[in-house]
């Protein structure tokens, strides 16, 4: 019988160690020695598992998040990077060069890239919204070989089908990609659900501890064989050192996760009824529109959430500003809540009309909720909205 998540987080992938430790140590060693060329060769050309060089990834400490990592997805395999935009830089670049579709809300560094950087590489790139959806037959017609989305979406929540997504995209020959940072695999399980690759900026809820930078790809063997000379030759492969620091957090993964679902659930449910926020989204209102679509794929709702102040950009800055427990940061998936107003951080860089295209005010801000009590949390946001 496969081991439970929370099992499976503390134990998968963790290494024999020869005086007892319980847990993989954590070996900085850059090179590895050999008894002699012939089981050197064996590891070069992959005849037998080993340690070879730490920037290629043939380190023990990588090698073995690696393997936990992929547990986690319940993946043939797994490749650790330095971030998840490098996780997702290398994807694209391996599987994405005959056209990549982006469907629906993402990271405003996702986006530039797509719409930026790969086009100067002559990769063809269609950044489409949610609401796109039956535009994207018709876009794969011109030839794709990748579709990649997040669900949830940053910043706006929103909830695309995974399943119905794959089905249409291998149909047209494309493989599918889909970043589950926001969810984490606490609450969701693309691969499960059609989807070839998952994708995580580690930074998130796996490191959960705002003390490291990382990255995950995972999914099968086959797939992920190509994209591993790209991570080498690039230099983006995670460092033994922060491969130890999310072994450690991810032990605690569920845990935190959970709580941060159910705190998430009780702000959201003040926010809506108070007098000064517009609208609040976050996927376990019975009203947010892809509640049902998230019932059926998620185990949980997540700890993130959004919220529309009421009025315009200054007065949600007020907000922002009058906020105590909340720190006003980007990033998320931390012990510690956090504030952002996505104009000013994770979506700066787009301009203010293609901002409005995609849903994403001035007004609002975006929480990524911590394990502090949900009444202490619901309180500052309450004396923060007094503003005058």
């Amino acid at each position: 019988m496969k081991p439970g998540l929370s099992t499976r987080c503390v134990h998968a992938g963790e290494l024999e160690d020869a005086h007892g430790s319980p847990h993989t140590p954590t070996y900085t060693t850059t090179t590895f020695k050999f008894n002699s060329t012939a089981d050197l060769l064996d590891v070069v050309d992959g005849r037998k598992p080993g340690s070879l060089y730490t920037r290629y990834g043939l380190n023990p400490t990588v090698a073995s998040i690696e393997q936990k990592l992929a547990s986690l997805e319940g993946a043939e395999a797994a490749w650790a990077f330095c971030s998840g935009m490098a996780a997702e830089t290398a994807l694209f670049l391996t599987h994405g060069r005959k056209g990549i579709v982006c469907l629906g809300d993402a990271y405003g560094g996702t986006l530039e890239l797509l719409a930026t950087q790969l086009p100067l590489l002559g990769i063809p790139t269609h950044l489409l919204l949610g609401s796109d959806m039956s535009r994207l037959d018709e876009v794969m017609s011109q030839g794709v070989g990748l579709v990649f989305f997040e669900t949830p979406t940053n910043p706006a929540l929103e909830i695309l089908d995974i399943h119905a997504i794959a089905k249409l995209s291998h149909a047209n020959g494309a493989l599918v990609a889909v970043d589950s940072t926001f969810a984490s695999p606490v609450n969701q399980t693309p691969l499960a659900l059609g989807a070839d690759f998952v994708i995580h900026s580690c930074t998130k809820y796996l490191g959960g501890h705002s003390d490291l930078t990382a990255g995950a790809l995972m999914g099968s063997t086959e797939l992920l064989a190509p994209v591993w000379n790209w991570r080498k030759n690039l230099g983006t492969t995670i460092a033994p050192e922060i491969a130890a620091l999310l072994a450690r957090s991810i032990r605690t993964l569920p845990v935190r996760v959970r709580q941060q679902n159910a705190t998430a659930q009780a702000v959201a449910e003040a926010m809506m009824r108070h007098p000064r926020i517009a609208r609040v989204l976050y996927p376990g209102l019975p009203d947010f529109p892809g509640h049902a679509l998230a019932k059926k794929q998620m185990a949980g709702f997540g700890g993130m959430l959004s919220i529309e102040v009421k009025g315009n950009g200054e007065d949600a800055t007020r907000v922002a500003d009058r906020l105590k427990l909340f720190a006003l940061a980007p990033s998320l998936g931390g012990v510690e809540s956090l504030v952002t107003q996505p104009c000013t951080t994770t979506h700066h860089g787009l301009t203010p009309e293609e901002r409005t295209r995609r849903g994403i005010s001035d007004a609002l801000l975006r929480l990524s909720i911590g394990l502090e009590d949900a009444d202490d949390l619901i309180a500052d946001l309450n004396q923060a909205l007094e503003y005058e």
